[in-house]
C-alpha cells in the first residue's frame, strides 16, 4: 500500500464544514427512523463503546447524553466493555425499561466492537451500531444501525469519519432528549449543530498558520501532552491520536486534574502542554492549570475561544477558536487544531501517516 501524503489531512479539514451542513439533516432523519418514539422513551441507561477514534468520540459525547437527555451515560472502550464492563450487572432498570449500547466503528469491522455488541445483546441490552459502512459486520450483529457515510471518502487518519461518528452520537442524544424531556429545545439544538459549519470554517482559517508555527516548537519534544476535561477530555484523546498516527511523535491525552497530580512532575521541564479550554464547566480549571504549567517552565499552548485569551495571558501560544458553542457540542470545533498540527509535524519530520518503523 502506497504511503499516505500528510496533505490528505488538510483536505479532510476542508471538507468538515460541508459535511456538517449536508450530513446533519440526513443523519438526523436516520436517527428518527431507528426506533419508534415509545422505544426511545424506555431507554434509561446508555453505554457508548468503540476503539480508537470511536472511543474518543464516545468520551466527547458523554456530556450531551447526560445534560441534554438527562440519562446516565458511560463511555467505555470495547475491550473493557466486553471483559470488564458493567453487563450483565448494569444499573438495574424497572419494568419496561431498557439499557442501550451504542457501538461505533467507522469501518464497521472492528472485531472487539462486534463482540461487544454480541455480548450486550446476550444480556438483554438494545444495541445500535454507528458506522460509515453499510452491510458491515457491526450492522449485521446490532439490533439497529445508524449509517454515517460520507461522500468521496479517502484513506486518511480519521478526521471526517470522527466528525461523522460524533455527530451521529450527538443527534442520538438529541433524539433521546426529545422523547424524555419535551421541554428541551431540540429543534434549535439541531440548528446549532448545522450552524457549526461556519464556525468550523472560520476556526480552520484562523488556526492553520499558527499550527504551522507551533510545529517547530514541539517537533523535538519527547512527548506532547494534551489535556482537557468533560467533552474536552475526548478531544484531548483524539488530538493525541492524530499526532501519533500522522507524525509518529508520541502524544498523550490526559485529564486536566490528573495532569496536575502526576504529569507535572515529568522531565524535561519545557515539555509542551496543550490545554483544551472551551467555554463551560472546566474553563476556570483549564486557565489555572495553564498558569501552573507556565510557572513550571512548560511550553503551554491553549486552544480556547479567541475572546477568552485574557485568562491565558501567560501561555506561549493561543490557538484561537472562532465563534461560540455549548460545551456539549464543543468537540466538533476544538479538534481542528490537531488535524493541522499533525499534518505539519509529519511534513516537518518528513514522515508519512501510519509509517512506524
Amino acid at each position: 500500500m502506497e504511503p499516505l501524503d500528510p496533505e490528505v489531512m488538510i483536505r479532510q479539514v476542508a471538507q468538515l464544514p460541508a459535511d456538517l451542513r449536508e450530513r446533519t439533516p440526513l443523519f438526523d432523519e436516520r436517527v428518527h427512523a431507528l426506533l419508534p418514539t415509545s422505544n426511545w422513551a424506555r431507554i434509561d441507561h446508555v453505554f457508548l463503546t468503540g476503539d480508537g477514534d470511536s472511543y474518543h468520540a464516545s468520551c466527547a459525547a458523554e456530556m450531551a447524553f447526560e445534560t441534554l437527555a438527562g440519562i446516565p451515560c458511560e463511555p467505555i472502550s470495547a475491550h473493557r466493555f466486553l471483559h470488564y464492563g458493567p453487563l450483565p450487572t448494569a444499573a438495574p432498570v424497572g419494568p419496561g425499561r431498557q439499557v442501550l449500547l451504542i457501538a461505533t466503528s467507522a469501518s464497521g469491522t472492528t472485531k472487539a466492537v462486534v463482540e461487544a455488541i454480541e455480548h450486550a445483546t446476550k444480556h438483554g441490552a438494545l444495541t445500535v451500531a454507528i458506522t460509515g459502512t453499510p452491510d458491515s459486520p457491526v450492522t449485521q450483529v446490532a439490533d439497529h444501525a445508524l449509517i454515517v457515510d460520507l461522500s468521496n471518502p479517502e484513506r486518511s487518519p480519521g478526521i471526517r469519519t470522527y466528525q461523522a461518528s460524533l455527530l451521529g452520537m450527538l443527534l442520538t442524544a438529541l433524539r433521546l432528549a426529545e422523547t424524555r424531556t419535551p421541554a428541551c429545545p431540540t429543534d434549535r439544538l439541531r440548528e446549532e449543530l448545522t450552524g457549526l459549519a461556519d464556525t468550523v470554517e472560520a476556526t480552520a482559517h484562523a488556526v492553520r498558520d499558527r499550527c504551522r508555527q507551533v510545529t517547530g516548537e514541539i517537533a523535538d519534544a519527547p512527548v506532547v501532552t494534551i489535556v482537557g476535561s468533560g467533552p474536552g477530555y475526548g478531544t484531548a484523546l483524539f488530538a493525541a491520536a492524530k499526532i501519533i498516527e500522522a507524525s509518529g511523535v508520541y502524544a498523550a491525552g490526559q485529564d486536566l486534574e490528573e495532569w496536575s497530580h502526576v504529569e507535572r512532575f515529568a522531565y524535561p521541564i519545557d515539555n509542551p502542554v496543550v490545554v483544551i479550554a472551551p467555554p463551560g464547566r472546566s474553563l476556570p480549571r483549564a486557565a489555572a492549570l495553564a498558569a501552573q504549567a507556565h510557572r513550571l517552565g512548560r511550553r503551554v499552548i491553549a486552544v480556547t475561544a479567541r475572546d477568552d485569551t485574557a485568562a491565558f495571558r501567560h501561555v506561549h501560544t493561543v490557538l484561537p477558536v472562532h465563534g461560540t458553542t455549548r460545551e456539549e457540542f464543543s468537540p466538533l470545533l476544538y479538534h481542528v487544531f490537531a488535524d493541522y498540527t499533525a499534518c505539519y509535524l509529519a511534513q516537518h519530520l518528513t514522515r508519512s501517516p501510519f509509517q512506524a518503523g
